[in-house]
C-alpha cells in the first residue's frame, strides 16, 4: 500500500517571530511559549519527543515534568533503553510539536541526572497507581503478555498495602540542559521563522535561520 501525499498542504498564516520581540532569556520564552499552549487546550502540551543516540537513534515521547534555567526535567526507569543510551552519550534532544499554534520549540543539550531527592520529592507527588506502575515495569523488556504486567501490578499493590510507597532506586529524573533553543513559527509559502539561541560562554545569542 502507498499514498501520495503531495497534494496535502497547509498554509501557517497563525503569527510571526520578530526578533526583537523575543526574550533575552530562551527559557522565559518557553515559559512564554508553554502557558501560550495551555490556554490554547493543546492536548498535552508537556509531550515532547526525545531523541538518544549510541549505536542506534532512538526516539519516543515523554512528558516534561518541570523546568527552570538548569534545563528540562523528565522521569522514567534508569534501566531502560532510553536509560542505556543516556548512559553511552549523555547528549539529547527534545521537540514540542505545538501544531495547533503552528509552533515547534527544539531543544539540543547534554543530560544528566537530578539529585535522589529531586527525585524523590516528584516520585511523592504522583498518585498511589502510578507509583506502583514505576514499581512493576522492567521498562523496555519484553514481555508475553499483559496479563504478566498486570500480575506484577497486583503484586506490588499488595507489597505496599500500608505505608508510604518508597521510590525505586531504578527510577528518577534526567535533566536536558540545553546547549541551544530554537523557536519554530510556521508562516506563509513555507518562508517559516527559526530563531536559534545558542548559548556562549554564560550567555545566549540569539540568531535567526533560514527555513
Amino acid at each position: 500500500m502507498t499514498g501520495d501525499l503531495s497534494n496535502l498542504r497547509k498554509e501557517y498564516l497563525k503569527s510571526g517571530i520578530v526578533k526583537g520581540d523575543l526574550k533575552v532569556n530562551p527559557i522565559e520564552q518557553f515559559s512564554l511559549w508553554f502557558s501560550q499552549a495551555i490556554e490554547a487546550n493543546i492536548v498535552e502540551p508537556s509531550a515532547m519527543s526525545l531523541a538518544t543516540s549510541d549505536d542506534y537513534i532512538g526516539i519516543r515521547t515523554v512528558l516534561l515534568k518541570y523546568f527552570d534555567n538548569k534545563g528540562f526535567v523528565f522521569f522514567t526507569n534508569y534501566e531502560s533503553k532510553k536509560s542505556r543510551q543516556i548512559q553511552n552519550n549523555p547528549q539529547a534532544a527534545l521537540l514540542f510539536p505545538w501544531l495547533a499554534l503552528e509552533r515547534q520549540v527544539k531543544i539540543i543539550g547534554s543530560v544528566e541526572k537530578i539529585t535522589k531527592l529531586e527525585s524523590l520529592k516528584y516520585f511523592s507527588s504522583r498518585p498511589k497507581d502510578s507509583q506502583l506502575g514505576a514499581w512493576s515495569s522492567n521498562q523496555s523488556s519484553k514481555i508475553s503478555s499483559r496479563a504478566i504486567l498486570v500480575d506484577q501490578f497486583a503484586v506490588m499493590k499488595k507489597k505496599f498495602a500500608s505505608g508510604e510507597i518508597p521510590l525505586p532506586e531504578f527510577w528518577g529524573g534526567y535533566r536536558v540542559v540545553p546547549e541551544s533553543i530554537e523557536f519554530w513559527q510556521g508562516r506563509e509559502s513555507r518562508l517559516h521563522d527559526r530563531l536559534i539561541y545558542e548559548r556562549k560562554d554564560e550567555e545566549w545569542v540569539i540568531s535567526r535561520l533560514s527555513p
